[in-house]
């Protein structure tokens, strides 16, 4: 089997100094995900900068065309890099002729009854965050013009506001993905009947914490936690 993979960034995560080491965690995240899954079969690595809620993906359109000039598995580190937008997340996956595996979820196939309805849920739930965050973000940002705070270019307590500001909206996405894999890890830990067993039912599952990391008892336990 020949595999082509994918990586994808937001535009937003590429910015000065600690974003930028973020992102590059980011993209490392994804690879070390996808090689768990395909070993040394990866033909090509295709990486893209873009927003996950826009179509015009030069990249992502040339990964599918390599794959099927290959007859090539697209490989995806999340099923949200692929897309937040659901109806084209669908037609990438139904309309372009190629195979698709996500390496967080290595047993599901998308060509599968279950394997569909699981990854159309995932998509909702990615497009449902991806409005969420921007919306708040956006709340955020208007509330702060109105009372006089100059985007862009923080000094002094309006730095403080912008961190406070970011410190939320890290948050936010901490229990997103919570609740996105809550059900999961509470299913490895009822299997498993400890914290390092379910750790590492999820691992050999290949499911990834929110840093695209592995688990450990005390991630296990944040989640269940809440």
């Amino acid at each position: 089997m020949t595999y082509v993979s994918y990586l994808r960034l937001s535009k937003d995560s590429i910015g000065k100094d600690g974003k930028r080491v973020a992102a590059a965690y980011g993209i490392d995240a994804q690879r070390s995900a996808v090689e768990r899954f395909v070993g040394a079969s990866l033909a090509a690595e295709y990486v893209e900068t873009e927003s996950g809620r826009k179509r015009d993906r030069p990249q992502l359109s040339a990964a599918l065309a390599e794959c099927k000039s290959r007859s090539a598995v697209l490989v995806i580190g999340k099923v949200d890099r692929l897309a937040r937008d659901v109806r084209f997340f669908l037609e990438v996956l139904d309309d372009y002729g190629v195979s698709i595996r996500f390496a967080e979820f290595p047993d599901i196939d998308p060509k599968s009854d279950e394997g569909r309805m699981i990854l159309v849920g995932m998509a909702n739930f990615a497009e449902f965050e991806g409005r969420r965050i921007s919306s708040r973000t956006k709340a955020a940002l208007a509330a702060a013009k109105a009372r006089g705070v100059k985007l862009g270019g923080y000094r002094g307590a309006d730095m403080t506001n912008a961190r406070k500001a970011a410190a939320i909206l890290k948050k936010e996405k901490a229990q997103a993905f919570r609740d996105s894999v809550f059900l999961v890890v509470k299913g490895a830990l009822e299997v498993g009947g400890s914290l390092t067993a379910a750790a590492s039912i999820l691992n050999s599952k290949g499911v990834l914490t929110s840093a695209g990391a592995s688990w450990c008892a005390k991630t296990v336990s944040r989640v269940i936690g809440g």
